[in-house]
């Protein structure tokens, strides 16, 4: 009877934590809606506003730059404000940037709506995994953290079909709808539902137990690690919480470099996870695929049902790395992952060099189409299930407590600046050089990615994040020693 008792109290405790936890990766759904819906606008606002292959670029890729100025403030402020509060101000800057660029009449006006929009994607990238890796167990922090990326990828599904819906409905994206606004105005208007929810649900969750005892709430602290996790004992929990929070309240930039290159080893890594999880071009798919597609001979109707087809692999693969990657481990599934969006990458770097034609008269002839199709997708199985959720569970619990809100604003500011780098240049390098080569960089930097997670990344699946500390440590030494014993030689 009492173990029936426990098991029962247990399943409770992980409802809960399911819940808070679904709560936030809402911030994620925003996210992947936010930064993926101008996907069926691009053409309309291309020829609405007559602009060039690289301003085109431009207006997309703004976004991401207000994304890299939100994730490199949201820690700071949601130090400040708390976690709740930094998401209700996310929520704001969607509603207030999916109203704006519904109604723009001018380019700086668009540009303006993008990069607040983008600001608010920035807060959720951050605030929504940290909030998570605090409130998480560790036995479960893997498959929740995993959540945030599930929840992008359900975002950027819920983007891709609302825009087809809308294209199909008004006969294109560029003709009149409802209210005198085109279709592709209403792509963006949409995103004001979810937004909405986002903040009703940031009202509902409990502020993270971190939060609490760094301003001295202690007891606060206590009940929801108590009620919301089962902590069995709360107080001995807040205490080692409390001597965490002391050193990272002394943190600042400074506390980040090392004997690498002016950083610490770790932020390295973390910065090159995030490097390579953009520069393997999974955002040139899910940005420019209704584009692309056009761009080799598909019909607008089809490029739109391909572009949904492919996020719907995308949000089905997320649930293996759900599944896995508690099981099998953060390391080997990144491996397995480069694998994977290598051999995709390949065939779609062939398939696109076959293409015949000139001008809007570019086709695939057969098979080379679907050889394209089946290595995009490919390599979309490969990200979803691996790097798109495992590269923020990495950097949610590989730092040190002492330096892991700031290295976690930095590598998650780089992973930004290098999507904005390959979104800004995806259309003109279109044009310059051929899908081809651009899909042969993708592949090279996937292979790439293989070697260095195989050279230096470890393993961080069942640690606490209490116990990072001494690993993350261990692991200076060694590389300081090791820098010292070359230096020597």
């Amino acid at each position: 009877m009492a173990d029936a008792q426990q098991r029962e109290i247990a399943e409770q405790h992980t409802a809960k934590v399911i819940g808070v936890t679904v709560a936030a990766a809402v911030g994620g759904f925003l996210f992947g809606f936010d930064s993926s819906v101008v996907n069926g606008a691009v053409d309309s606002i291309e020829s609405n506003f007559g602009l060039g292959k690289l301003m085109t670029g431009f207006a997309v890729a703004i976004a991401l730059l207000g994304c890299a100025l939100g994730a490199w403030f949201a820690g700071r402020l949601a130090d400040v404000w708390g976690r709740k509060r930094v998401m209700l101000l996310g929520s704001a800057l969607f509603i207030i940037s999916a109203i704006g660029t519904a109604y723009t009449q001018t380019i700086p006006d668009l540009l303006l709506w993008r990069v607040l929009g983008g600001i608010g994607i920035g807060i959720a990238s951050v605030i929504a995994p940290a909030y998570i890796s605090e409130i998480a167990p560790a036995r479960y922090r893997g498959a929740l953290a995993s959540m945030q990326q599930l929840a992008i990828t359900m975002g950027i599904f819920a983007a891709l079909l609302s825009d087809a819906i809308l294209a199909d409905t008004a006969g294109s994206a560029s003709n009149d709808l409802w209210w005198g606004l085109e279709a592709w105005r209403w792509m963006f208007l949409v995103g004001v539902v979810p937004a909405v929810v986002y903040g009703v649900l940031a009202l509902l969750i409990p502020e993270s137990p971190r939060y609490l005892v760094g301003r001295n709430r202690d007891e606060e602290a206590a009940r929801i690690l108590q009620t919301v996790t089962g902590e069995n004992n709360p107080l001995d929990r807040v205490k080692e919480i409390k001597l965490t929070v002391k050193r990272e309240s002394k943190t600042s930039i400074k506390d980040i470099t090392g004997p690498s290159f002016g950083l610490h080893p770790l932020v390295w890594v973390g910065i090159w996870l995030a490097v390579f999880q953009q520069f393997v071009g999974i955002n040139a798919i899910f940005y420019y695929s209704t584009t692309l597609w056009q761009s080799v001979g598909f019909s607008e109707s089809d490029s739109f049902k391909t572009s949904v087809i492919t996020a719907v692999i995308n949000v089905a693969m997320t649930f293996v790395a759900i599944l896995f990657v508690d099981r099998i481990g953060r390391r080997k599934l990144l491996l397995a992952g480069s694998v994977g969006m290598f051999i995709g990458l390949l065939m779609a770097c062939v398939a696109f060099t076959q293409q015949i034609g000139e001008g809007e008269n570019i086709s695939l002839p057969d098979p080379w189409g679907v050889i394209a199709l089946v290595g995009a997708n490919l390599f979309v199985v490969a990200f979803a299930a691996t790097w798109g959720p495992v590269m923020w569970v990495m950097l949610g619990e590989m730092f040190p407590n002492r330096i892991r809100g700031v290295a976690l604003g930095v590598c998650t500011a780089v992973n930004w600046l290098a999507n904005f780098t390959i979104s800004m240049l995806f259309p003109p390098m279109t044009e310059a050089v051929g899908l081809g080569i651009i899909y042969g960089f993708f592949a090279f930097c996937a292979a790439a990615s293989f070697i260095y997670v195989f050279k230096k990344v470890e393993e961080t699946k069942g640690l606490e994040l209490e116990d990072m500390d001494s690993v993350a440590e261990s692991r200076l030494s060694r590389v300081t020693a090791a820098r010292g014993t070359r230096d020597q030689a």
